[in-house]
C-alpha cells in the first residue's frame, strides 16, 4: 500500500473500506487546475522571501506546469490512495523533479491550501454564472422590445387582475435576473480572499508574504484571522444562496411558461427543441424543460440545506466534515449554470402568440379599476367609486358581456358622474398608457427600463 504524506505516525495502514470512505479524489480532481495555480504562487512567494531558493521555486513552477499538462491531456494517474488531488498532484511533481518537490509544501497545510482552491474555483464558476445572467437579460430586453406593444392579463393571486405590456411581464423577470447578478458581484468580494498562510489554523513561523500569492492568484484580500480563515465556508454558502435565488426565480418563469403553453391559455408555443412528446398521447407537446428545470430547483435548495448542515456543530478550526463542502457546490454549479444558459437559449425562440393575450384580455374585467379611478378623479370618494364598479362589473357579469359593452345609460345608473368619456378610459391600450409613472407599465417607462437595462449591460462589457 502507498505510504502516506502524513503517515510517520502510523504503524498500521487503513482499511480498504476506510480508504475509500474517507478518499476525496474522486471528485476533487475537479480543482486540479486552481491547485495548480496556488501551488505555482505559493512556490514563487518562497523563493521572493528566501525560504527557498529562487532557482527551487522555478524547478517547481515547471514540474507543476508539466502535471498540468499531463492532466490535461488525460496521461495523468490518479491514486485513490492518495486521498485528494493535494497528495495526487504533490507526489506527481515530486517523481519529476525529485527531492525538491517536498519543499512545496513548507508553510503550507492542506487546510489553508484547499480554502483556497475552492475558492479559486467558486470565484471562476460564480464569473461563470454572472456572464450566463447578463446574457439572459440581453434576451429578456430583446424579446421585451419586440413586445413593447403587446397587452396580456397581469395577475395577482393566478386571477386577472389589470393589463399590462408583455414587455413589462419580462421586463420584471429581467429586473430579477439583474439583482442576481448584482448580488454575485457582492458575494465575490468575499469569495476573493486568500486563506494562504494560516496553515493549519495558527499561521506559520516562516516568513511568508501571503499578499504575494494573493495578487499572484488574482485575489485583492487576503485572510484576516488564521483559524477563521481555514474553517470558513461562508463564501461557498453564500454562492450556494445567491444560487438557490437564481434558481428560485427560473422556476417561477418556468411555472409561467408551463401556464402559457396549456392551450387554456395559449400565450406561447413551445419551440420543438425545447418539448418532449407523450409515449402514448400522439398530440402532446410537453413542457419538460421547464418542468425539470422548476425540479431541479430543489437540488440547489438542497446543496445549500446540505452545507448549512455540515457547518453547523463544528468547532473551530478544521474538521473533517468540510471535505463534504464541494460536492455539493459542483452538483448546484451544473445546474445553476446549464438551467440560466437554456433558459436564454429557450427564450430567444419561445413564440409568442399576441392574439391569444389579446383575447384574453376581454376575460375577467380587467378595466374594473380604471372605472374606479375615473369616478375618483371625478370627486367621488374611491371606497364610493369602488363600489360602484363592483356593482357595475356585477351586472356586465350577469349580462355576459364585457364592462365596456354596458350602455352609458346603465353606467350613468352607478353614478351620475358617468359620462361619454369613460369609454375612452376602459379601453386596454388607454389603462396601459395611462400608468406612466416610473417603473409602470406604460410605454415611457417600459422605454426607459429598457434603457436602462442596456446602459447596465454595456458597463458590463
Amino acid at each position: 500500500m502507498t505510504k502516506k504524506m502524513w503517515g510517520g505516525r502510523f504503524a498500521e495502514a487503513a482499511t480498504a473500506s476506510v480508504e475509500q470512505y474517507t478518499q476525496s479524489e474522486s471528485f476533487d480532481r475537479a480543482l486540479y487546475r486552481e491547485d495548480i495555480t496556488g501551488s505555482k504562487a505559493h512556490a514563487r512567494m518562497l523563493g521572493a522571501t528566501g525560504i527557498i531558493s529562487p532557482e527551487e521555486a522555478e524547478v517547481l513552477v515547471r514540474g507543476l506546469e508539466q502535471v498540468l499538462g499531463e492532466i490535461e491531456s488525460g496521461v495523468f494517474v490518479w491514486k485513490r490512495e492518495l486521498e485528494d488531488v493535494h497528495m495526487n498532484i504533490e507526489r506527481r511533481l515530486t517523481e519529476i523533479v525529485g527531492p525538491v518537490g517536498g519543499k512545496l509544501h513548507t508553510a503550507r497545510s492542506r487546510n489553508d491550501q484547499v480554502g483556497l482552491d475552492f475558492r479559486l474555483h467558486v470565484s471562476v464558476r460564480l464569473d461563470v454564472w454572472s456572464q450566463e445572467l447578463a446574457r439572459l437579460v440581453d434576451v429578456l430586453a430583446n424579446r421585451g422590445e419586440e413586445h413593447a406593444n403587446t397587452l396580456l392579463p397581469g395577475c395577482t393571486h393566478l386571477q386577472p387582475a389589470q393589463p399590462v405590456s408583455l414587455a413589462q411581464h419580462l421586463l420584471a423577470y429581467a429586473q430579477m435576473f439583474r439583482r442576481d447578478h448584482e448580488r454575485l458581484t457582492d458575494c465575490l468580494k468575499r469569495v476573493r480572499v486568500s486563506p494562504l498562510g494560516a496553515a493549519a489554523l495558527a499561521g506559520t513561523t516562516h516568513p511568508i508574504n501571503p499578499a504575494l500569492v494573493a495578487e499572484a492568484v488574482g485575489f485583492p484580500a487576503t485572510f484576516a484571522n488564521s483559524m477563521d480563515a481555514v474553517s470558513d465556508r461562508d463564501f461557498a454558502l453564500e454562492a450556494l444562496f445567491c444560487g438557490s435565488v437564481i434558481m428560485m426565480h427560473l422556476s417561477r418563469f418556468c411555472e409561467e411558461i408551463i401556464l402559457w403553453a396549456n392551450p387554456n391559455f395559449g400565450y406561447v408555443k413551445l419551440p420543438d427543441a425545447y418539448s418532449t412528446g407523450s409515449s402514448i398521447m400522439p398530440q402532446k407537446k410537453n413542457p419538460d424543460v421547464c418542468e425539470l428545470m422548476r425540479g431541479k430547483t430543489g437540488r440547489v435548495y438542497g446543496a445549500l440545506t446540505t452545507l448549512l448542515t455540515i457547518m453547523k456543530g463544528l468547532p473551530l478550526t478544521y474538521n473533517r466534515d468540510m471535505q463534504e463542502d464541494k460536492e455539493p457546490f459542483f452538483d448546484a454549479d451544473r445546474t445553476v449554470s446549464a438551467s440560466v444558459s437554456i433558459m436564454a437559449d429557450m427564450l430567444a425562440v419561445l413564440e409568442f402568440q399576441p392574439e391569444n393575450m389579446r383575447r384574453a384580455l376581454d376575460k375577467g374585467f380587467l378595466n374594473a379599476t380604471e372605472l374606479a379611478d375615473y369616478l375618483a378623479a371625478k370627486g367621488l370618494p374611491f371606497r364610493d367609486a369602488h363600489h360602484a364598479t363592483g356593482a357595475a362589473v356585477a351586472l356586465a357579469e350577469r349580462k355576459g358581456v364585457r364592462l365596456e359593452d354596458l350602455s352609458l345609460e346603465e353606467l350613468r345608473g352607478f353614478s351620475e358622474l358617468v359620462e361619454q368619456d369613460v369609454f375612452a378610459v376602459l379601453e386596454h391600450e388607454a389603462a396601459v398608457r395611462r400608468r406612466a409613472l416610473s417603473g409602470g407599465t406604460g410605454p415611457g417607462p417600459v422605454a426607459a427600463q429598457l434603457t436602462n437595462l442596456r446602459s447596465w449591460l454595456a458597463g458590463l462589457r
